[in-house]
């Protein structure tokens, strides 16, 4: 398995970065996933944390070196992930629940699986073309499918940060599961935060996918995305693969090769959960919140995980 991947993820104009951005993989499977937490001073990043943590947690566990079936196992991993959280919820005495959008993508033989909760997107380019993008769970989305507004004005709405779908919300999710899709060589994938893709076309965000290595064109989208955003913008986040070798002459185009890998190896990367920057007139988060916070998730990792 050869593919070449990169993450990021920025503040933007807001207080806190709520979005969590992860992936693992094993000597024939890959995972990436992208969440995008709500709700409170602190509790959207445990619900993103949480998330991303324990769907990898899940794919380590089962991904020996394939999945058995990976729509199960992505549909299976976002309802514990929903679980989880509302159990942190209900323990804490929340009065308002954390809640998280998940994008995640599963990568084995040539194929590719994906799910998703809320507005995060993926989108799957093939030469510049786009051939595939998630259909988001909000407000803006419904009225564009009846034909009320136009996608111009999905971006610009009053109602566009809607969403009517989503983990660790009193509903249970609706998974949005893919087909098992084929993948070539050269095929990107990328997954993101509605920071990101809000600000962009679809058209510009396949052209600077295909202009550039990774390693340079997701911060070059985000330095878009982020300039469009101005001080009011949204946290944005992506983590985007391009399938194969990387085309020969591409500078900075790290690629990973798994030929090397033991059978039950993996390589993940994950950010740890570390505390927002205080806000005046704000309680900042100490160092027992985060222990605390940790404690707890990997509580429900161990509980929910199978």
């Amino acid at each position: 398995m050869k593919f070449s991947i990169y993450q990021s993820s920025r503040q933007g104009g807001r207080k806190y970065n709520q979005d969590r951005v992860a992936y693992s993989y094993s000597k024939e499977a890959l995972l990436m996933v992208v969440a995008d937490g709500m709700g409170g001073h602190f509790h959207g990043e445990i619900a993103a944390q949480m998330t991303v943590q324990l769907v990898a947690e899940m794919f380590q566990k089962q991904a020996h070196p394939i999945l058995r079936d990976p729509l199960f196992f992505l549909d299976e991993a976002m309802h514990a992930a929903h679980e989880a959280i509302s159990e942190y919820s209900a323990e804490n005495e929340l009065l308002e629940s954390p809640r998280t959008t998940c994008v995640a993508a599963v990568i084995q033989r040539d194929m590719a699986y994906w799910a998703h909760v809320g507005d995060s997107r993926l989108y799957f380019f093939r030469q510049g073309r786009l051939l595939a993008r998630t259909q988001d769970h909000s407000r803006v989305q419904q009225l564009f499918d009846q034909g009320r507004i136009t996608e111009a004005q999905m971006t610009t709405h009053p109602e566009r940060n809607k969403i009517y779908n989503c983990l660790g919300g009193m509903m249970l999710p609706e998974v949005d599961l893919s087909k098992r899709t084929p993948i070539e060589p050269g095929d990107i994938l990328m997954l993101c935060s509605d920071g990101l893709w809000s600000t962009l076309s679809a058209n510009e965000i396949g052209s600077i996918l295909g202009a550039y290595p990774l390693d340079q064109a997701i911060p070059e989208l985000m330095d878009h995305a982020e300039l469009r955003g101005g001080q009011d913008g949204d946290n944005l986040s992506a983590i985007a693969m391009t399938w194969g070798s990387p085309t020969r002459g591409a500078r900075g185009e790290g690629g990973i090769s798994t030929e090397a890998m033991p059978l039950d190896s993996f390589t993940t990367q994950l950010d740890a959960l570390h505390a927002p920057r205080p806000i005046a007139g704000e309680a900042p988060v100490s160092d027992d919140d985060i222990e605390k916070a940790i404690a707890e998730i990997q509580l429900a990792i161990k509980k929910y995980s199978k």
